[in-house]
């Protein structure tokens, strides 16, 4: 690497203009990444900090404690008094919430200090024809598509449970103001809380859908096994591969279904599910929960707790990894930071501020830094990862300038590409999975049989010539090949590791396999998520790009210091670690306040009414479902507006609460109205009274919202086998790259094995010969997963 830097983001002086979650958890992982926060609010203080899940709390709630420890407080109301404290940050973080934001606009902002990175976070973006639209939670999830594919298709479609659409938007604007420091800073980054929910909540079903010709999932459906009652809560399982259904029914004693072979696949498994949950939900009620878990590890059958705000902090691993502290005040427990960077000590949090604490200006004087063209130009990377959350991490590299090198087994390729839409029996059928197309445009792919001396001599050579090295496995598999954090810097002393075990490097889970949805089981998501009436239910994956981005963030970190260190650094990114970060409050909760953050359908405490609507139009695969609409009514003059369009003039002047108490009636007001019109007619009539709707929408139809269109999030990328195919670009906009962000297509299988281990590593002709004749490079008897 012949880049040359100083710390950015570990000494970065950033301004908080934004509030509410969003803002709050940007801010959060930049404080954990060693910068300075000043938070600038109204006299009246950001919303957040009067806000708690139950309504328990009139100031500074404990998630405002949470997010805003170690931050310091300036009130301003005249915009002139903040001009030298503006001039003097390197970052500037901003959101619509406050009188004072409002009348500071990004593009004033960068006016007042170009060399700054100025992060905009809004619902639709800054630009488009939605810059305008009301927003909420709900309609952001329903617009996105993952409610589209959530939940049992006999109710209604289901959002997950927590704010999720705020928390991904902040962990994603904060990866990128930490990329745009690392690049040089003088950059307006305009993140949209929808492309990140789109990033988040479905698995490129729009790259599938190009790439297949048909949707990837195009029925709402839950996963079979998935969450079921124990003697002393629910436990939870997630089942892919054939092999691991078979060991589930072993574990169940299910001798005649393993016989039956229809049911090895999970879609299959789901035409039978009120069958096979009945005999599921019989046999887990039989056991308690660590039981389970016990047998479980036993068979290697992918399962965990189903945690919950009072359960979630004793789990015997989190208590010996310390993945929880206490705050500041005392008064409540909360995840730690997230990722460890290894000989780096932790540094405490502090307190949150109170509100005006600090005066004015709190800096003066800023650093003007050599700025790059992308971020990661000439940065490589050894890109050890498989499945979604690890390819994550080069991805967005990749499309900042790095130069990617995906290694995979000829035999055994990443696990992701068995994803696909064409017969094993094709001999391209690695090249035709949408999942694995959208996860790895621009990258490079090598083969190499790990599971021979010869090839793990190779791939010690490629870490020779890489900067950065990133794996997602089990912690035995690398440390099997000889390829641990010891042995990686005795070969490259100024590379950095960065280890995204599912539960860590050390632990009594140290070597349990783990899938995004078991992180959702643990940390509180599920918890959070499903209908009060019913057992928890998964959001169904966020946790990969969760787990993935703040891997990143924790990986931008780590290249600062080796850059100034001259010396390379272990990083250790757990998914568990990622999930709590996000999944926060249903500890915090529970910890300050004794309140569980239950589930509650679609319903908010912030929003009455608010709920998922059936139209008169059916659903457009022809499967027999309904299309419908999201709607959340925020104030009093939307109530109003809604009762008018309801005829019901009674029912005017009821107040929040007493909507609340008629939740029931009220929906089943609202959903024989919707149910007569069209989609289109429903979200104009809601519209016009400013009332947030949103169709949910499948995610392989995302394309055709007017507001995506206008910021072109979706690109077309031709690949030499799949033809063009449309793949999402970045949740964020750079002013520095106004164009496409894709840099190329996905890499088929083994495509880059000579340039690289030849041109690269530096093979001769001959030993590349051989080692391709003894299968060590390149594709032979390929093996893979059913999925």
């Amino acid at each position: 690497m012949t880049l040359v830097t100083t710390p950015a983001v570990a000494t970065a002086k950033v301004v908080s203009l934004a509030g509410e979650l969003a803002g709050g958890y940007c801010s959060r992982l930049l404080a954990d990444a060693g910068a300075q926060v000043l938070r600038v609010e109204d006299p009246a203080g950001d919303p957040l900090r009067r806000w708690s899940h139950s309504g328990a709390v009139d100031s500074n709630g404990a998630l405002f404690k949470f997010l805003a420890a170690g931050s310091s407080s300036a009130v301003v109301t005249d915009p002139a008094e903040l001009t030298e404290t503006l001039r003097a940050a390197d970052v500037i973080v901003w959101s619509p919430h406050s009188d004072i934001a409002r009348s500071l606009p990004p593009n004033a902002l960068r006016a007042i200090n170009p060399r700054a990175v100025v992060t905009a976070i809004t619902n639709f973006g800054l630009t488009g024809p939605w810059v305008d639209r009301p927003a909420t939670d709900l309609t952001l999830q329903a617009m996105s598509g993952g409610p589209g594919q959530r939940g049992a298709p006999e109710r209604a479609p289901l959002i997950a449970g927590g704010r999720l659409s705020e928390w991904t938007a902040g962990m994603f604007a904060a990866v990128h103001t930490a990329a745009a420091l690392f690049g040089g800073g003088a950059e307006l980054l305009d993140v949209s809380i929808l492309e990140s929910l789109i990033l988040t909540t479905t698995v490129h079903p729009v790259s599938w859908f190009t790439i297949a010709g048909r949707p990837m999932r195009p029925i709402r459906a839950r996963n079979l096994p998935d969450v079921h009652p124990t003697k002393d809560g629910y436990v939870g399982f997630m089942v892919v591969t054939g092999q691991q259904w078979l060991d589930f029914c072993s574990l169940i004693d299910r001798s005649d279904w393993m016989d039956d072979p229809q049911l090895g696949i999970m879609a299959n498994r789901f035409v039978r599910r009120h069958e096979l949950m009945d005999a599921i939900d019989a046999w887990s009620a039989e056991h308690t929960t660590a039981e389970i878990l016990e047998l479980a590890d036993l068979l290697r059958v992918p399962a965990a707790n189903v945690g919950t705000g009072a359960t979630i902090p004793q789990l015997a691993h989190l208590v010996e990894r310390r993945a929880f502290e206490t705050n500041a005040s005392g008064d409540f427990v909360q995840p730690g930071v997230p990722w460890r960077i290894h000989g780096q000590p932790a540094r405490p949090r502090g307190e949150a501020p109170e509100l005006g604490a600090h005066g004015l200006p709190l800096w003066s004087g800023g650093e003007l830094r050599p700025k790059r063209d992308k971020s990661f130009a000439g940065v490589r990377v050894a890109d050890f990862t498989a499945n979604w959350a690890g390819p994550i991490v080069g991805h967005l590299l990749a499309m900042l300038g790095a130069e990617v090198i995906h290694v995979e087994g000829g035999k055994r390729p990443d696990a992701i590409r068995s994803n696909t839409c064409k017969p094993m029996s094709d001999p391209d059928w690695p090249e035709f999975s949408g999942i694995f197309a959208g996860t790895n445009t621009g990258k490079r792919s090598v083969t190499v049989d790990m599971g021979t001396e010869d090839g793990r001599a190779l791939a010690k050579r490629l870490i020779g010539t890489c900067d950065v090295v990133i794996e997602n496995y089990s912690p035995h598999v690398m440390e099997s090949w000889g390829l641990g954090w010891d042995e990686v810097h005795a070969i490259n002393p100024r590379a950095v590791m960065v280890r995204m075990p599912a539960y860590g490097l050390d632990g009594p889970w140290r070597d349990r396999g783990g899938y995004a949805q078991t992180m959702e089981m643990t940390s509180g998501m599920a918890w959070s998520t499903g209908w009060p009436d019913s057992t928890p239910e998964i959001p169904n994956g966020p946790c990969d790009p969760i787990a993935g981005s703040h891997a990143t963030l924790a990986l931008i970190l780590a290249l600062e210091h080796a850059l100034a260190a001259g010396e390379g650094v272990l990083v250790e990114a757990p998914m568990i670690s990622a999930a709590l970060s996000v999944a926060a409050n249903v500890v915090i909760e529970h910890s300050a306040y004794g309140v569980d953050c239950v589930r509650s359908g679609n319903r908010s405490n912030s929003s009455a009414p608010q709920g998922i609507y059936p139209t008169s139009e059916v659903d457009r695969v022809g499967l027999g479902d309904r299309r419908w609409v999201g709607l959340s009514v925020t104030d009093d003059d939307g109530w109003r507006a809604l009762c008018g369009l309801l005829d019901r003039p009674d029912w005017t002047d009821w107040s929040e609460a007493e909507r609340r108490a008629h939740h029931d009636e009220i929906d089943a007001a609202i959903a024989a109205w919707t149910s007569i019109l069209t989609v289109d007619a429903v979200v104009e009539a809601m519209m016009q009274r400013r009332i947030p709707v949103g169709e949910v929408i499948l995610g392989h139809l995302v394309p055709e919202l007017d507001q995506l269109e206008h910021r072109r999030f979706f690109e077309q990328v031709q690949h030499p086998k799949t033809g063009v195919n449309t793949h999402a670009g970045m949740p964020v906009r750079w002013s520095s790259i106004p164009g496409p962000v894709q840099v190329g297509p996905a890499p088929m299988l083994g495509e880059h094995d000579d340039e690289v281990w030849l041109g690269q590593v530096g093979v001769t002709e001959g030993d590349y010969r051989r080692l391709r004749e003894a299968g060590v490079i390149g594709r032979s008897d390929i093996k893979a997963l059913v999925w």
